[in-house]
């Protein structure tokens, strides 16, 4: 039932245990403050962004670094603002959703930082979204405990990881929470709800509100991000400057102004990351149809080492230790099992990974499980010494161009029969968790999200609108999907039961990958916007 704590925002979501301790008027009417103060220039970003994308498409607008901003890139000057309390050693970042479970495991894991995810490893659900916030609430309280089955009872220990918060991006909105029946945005309700409660609290701990920040198309994007924390730090009275912010740097477009973006969060900014698989994603969808050389492969194989995301990684980390800022290096989605020999396997190649990032000059990286802490932390502890970063590596070494950024045939391999059937399997898969209320899902020992199944069914789109030819000769074609989709249907279905919801993903996925509404969901964000309505 709908209720009313205001006259400005309506609850249309249930009420829940302790809801209303995070669903204050006092709070309610803060997201309102900067919702309406910002919802226009949001709206109007994000039709820039639809322009955008088919003008990319459509070969009317070349991508390159922009002229109009060059200066910006050419002036040796300015810096970001120095590494507040607790972001000093990032050397190991551990990532994953606000359930209670996660939030103990990850603050005890041993990472400097825990990014906790809002975003593509939480299905929005309403009692996700508010469960979070009072998982965060009471984590920073010291509050929080987590029993297992067995009986087993965890508490935070004395050295928790810092806490860093991804809100949804721009393009998302939250249904359970309206203004004058419009819905707000669900990057502020993410925000605003975090900081609103924990702000004073965590600079009485020594810590501060910090916050990942996704899904940015260009600088213009930061900027709205860097004048919504200008105005909620003066309305919470908190000084300017407190709010800490790292960007994913995970679209195609921002690769090309990371340091107009820096620039404009630079009293707030506090590094960049390398997203790769959404960077992946970002590609297929600005260039699905540009040719064959824009045609991926298998995404097995489009590892760190191709050329093209060699020079957008050296890039990221030039660009942010010119400018004084972290670089944070991209996930290790492996999750350990119980075959030794697997895991000997796959913790080598996570170790390879992590020692390519740290000698690159990364200042630390990600992972998605606890048992991957120490490897992760081994590389860097190797490669820093006593140091908590390599700010002091420039890499002046490192020359990109746009031609460089958009060399996506150096990424050479395969399109295979079971590159196709993964793709198809996973995202049928990830869409059966997400309709259940879970957005990290473990997969054949990865730790996906939303991001898996938006490169996994772009890809599928993209060999067939290109008539790829799979590795055998086999053109890849709707019909040939759809009599794979069936077969790894039946396959899921013995093997998951009658409680998944495969029925419901086998038509999303016709939908987005193969269905005549196919354009509409090749936005940044329009597929996630689809998915969240279902849940």
């Amino acid at each position: 039932m709908s209720h009313t704590f205001t006259s400005q925002i309506e609850v249309a979501g249930p009420a829940g245990e302790r809801y209303d301790e995070i669903l204050t008027p006092a709070a309610l009417a803060f997201i309102a403050r900067l919702d309406n103060e910002f919802a226009g220039r949001r709206r109007e970003l994000l039709d820039e962004r639809r322009l955008r994308r088919e003008k990319l498409a459509g070969g009317e607008e070349p991508l390159d670094f922009r002229p109009e901003t060059r200066w910006i890139r050419n002036d040796d000057s300015w810096q970001v603002a120095p590494a507040a309390p607790g972001l000093e050693d990032r050397r190991v970042e551990i990532t994953g959703p606000t359930d209670r479970k996660m939030t103990v495991n990850a603050l005890n894991s041993g990472a400097k930082v825990w990014l906790a995810d809002f975003e593509d490893a939480t299905s929005p659900t309403w009692p996700n979204i508010v469960g979070g916030q009072l998982n965060l609430f009471d984590a920073i309280r010291r509050n929080i405990d987590f029993t297992t089955e067995s009986g087993k009872r965890y508490t935070i220990g004395d050295n928790p990881a810092t806490i860093v918060v991804r809100p949804r991006g721009w393009h998302l909105v939250e249904k359970h929470l309206r203004i004058d029946g419009r819905p707000v945005s669900a990057s502020l309700v993410d925000f605003g709800l975090y900081l609103f409660h924990n702000a004073r609290q965590l600079l009485a701990r020594g810590s501060g509100p910090y916050f990942y920040l996704p899904k940015l198309e260009n600088h213009l994007e930061a900027r709205l991000w860097n004048d919504v924390f200008r105005l909620a730090q003066q309305e919470l009275g908190i000084p300017q400057g407190t709010i800490r912010a790292t960007v994913l740097i995970e679209t195609i477009t921002a690769a090309f102004e990371m340091d107009e973006i820096l620039y404009e969060l630079r009293e707030h900014a506090a590094g960049l990351n390398a997203g790769r698989w959404d960077y992946i994603f970002s590609i297929i969808k600005n260039f699905g149809d540009a040719g064959a050389d824009f045609v991926l492969p298998d995404r097995a194989e489009v590892t760190m080492t191709a050329p093209f995301m060699r020079a957008y990684t050296e890039l990221l980390v030039r660009t942010c230790h010119k400018r004084g800022a972290y670089a944070i290096g991209g996930m290790a989605a492996f999750i350990p099992s119980k075959d030794p020999a697997a895991n000997a396997l796959a913790f080598e190649k996570v170790r390879q990974d992590k020692e390519r990032e740290a000698r690159d000059g990364f200042d630390g990286s990600w992972v998605a499980h606890p048992g991957l802490v120490p490897v992760c932390r081994e590389v860097f502890d190797e490669t820093l010494g006593g140091w908590p970063n390599q700010l002091g590596r420039l890499r002046e070494d490192v020359s990109v161009t746009a031609e460089d950024l958009l060399n996506v045939a150096s990424a050479g391999g395969d399109v295979t029969e079971k590159g196709l059937r993964a793709n198809i399997n996973v995202a049928l898969r990830y869409v059966d968790s997400w309709l259940r209320g879970t957005g990290a899902a473990a997969i054949f020992d990865l730790m996906e999200d939303a991001a898996t199944a938006e490169i996994a069914r772009a890809q599928v789109w993209q060999w067939i609108r290109n008539g790829t030819k799979l590795d055998d000769g086999t053109a890849v074609t709707e019909s040939l999907v759809r009599s794979m989709l069936d077969e790894e249907l039946s396959a899921i279905r013995a093997e998951l039961g009658a409680e998944a919801k495969l029925d419901d993903a086998r038509e999303i996925f016709v939908e987005t990958a193969l269905g005549e509404k196919l354009p509409n969901f090749l936005t940044t964000g329009a597929y996630a916007r689809y998915l969240t309505d279902l849940v």
